[in-house]
């Protein structure tokens, strides 16, 4: 196992899944600033090295995130600088960074979410909670707008009306409610969370990377493309998998009658 680590998370690669875990527990996994500086050279780290297919997300402790630590204004001169440079970094190249990875993103939630920490969640691209877990998108509560890209992600996964009652509520809700709006896919026993992640990272990483990352693509294009628009794409999508090594061997292991085993090529 490799183990890299970074001021408040490490990243840890075993066969071909790296994990990330947030790892300030005694803050409940609050961010700080300098998580911008590292975050983004992490996920860089995860998209070259090719042995990795799939990136897990979680937080060590009780909590996945409690979002920003506001401790840190007594460094600063003002709450308001404080306030405006946790948007500048966060809100760019942090969510951005998760959704451009063209491999699978798996938030593991293992604990209470708040502010940027249901941030970080919505921009995996698949989000399996504790039973334990609970979730705010606090921001209103100090007078601030949801940032680190929630305002694009939560109405494209709960619906316009949901999400704006959300944020703009800020209430807390539990796991089963998070299920049941589409803010996460899955909930699962606490002591169970782990390894149900890890069993679904590993189904996810037996599959063709190629198609797998146009599919991700694909999946967020959608988002704001039209049906001609997307459809352009999914030719193009498809056009670079009919090329690949490994849609062959697919072909050859349907025809063989076994499981196909993808290369990334």
């Amino acid at each position: 196992m490799e183990r890299m680590e970074y001021e408040g998370f490490f990243v840890e690669k075993e066969g071909a899944i790296a994990t990330l875990v947030l790892n300030r527990p005694e803050k409940l996994n609050a961010l700080l600033p300098t998580l911008v500086l590292h975050f983004p050279r992490a996920i860089e780290d995860v998209r070259k090295d090719d042995a990795i297919r799939v990136l897990i997300m979680t937080g060590a402790g009780r909590a996945f995130c409690a979002g920003g630590d506001v401790s840190t204004k007594g460094k600063d001169k003002t709450y308001q600088e404080l306030s405006q440079r946790w948007s500048r970094f966060l809100s760019g190249p942090i969510p951005i960074s998760l959704r451009d990875l063209e491999k699978p993103t798996i938030a593991a939630i293992n604990g209470v979410a708040v502010g940027a920490g249901v941030s970080l969640a919505l921009a995996c691209d698949i989000a399996i909670a504790s039973e334990n877990a609970r979730f705010s998108i606090a921001f209103v509560k100090v007078g601030l707008v949801p940032d680190a890209g929630a305002t694009y992600f939560l109405p494209r996964k709960v619906g316009i009306s949901k999400a704006i009652e959300l944020m703009c509520m800020g209430d807390m809700i539990n796991a089963e409610e998070a299920e049941r709006i589409g803010l996460v896919s899955r909930v699962v026993p606490h002591d169970k969370l782990m390894e149900e992640v890890r069993e679904l990272a590993e189904k996810l990483a037996k599959g063709p990377p190629i198609a797998i990352g146009l599919i991700k693509r694909a999946a967020h294009k959608a988002l704001d493309n039209n049906l001609e628009q997307q459809i352009d794409f999914e030719d193009y999508a498809q056009a670079i998998c009919f090329k690949t090594e490994d849609h062959k061997e697919a072909a050859r292991a349907f025809m063989e009658k076994r499981e196909a085993v993808f290369k990334g090529t």
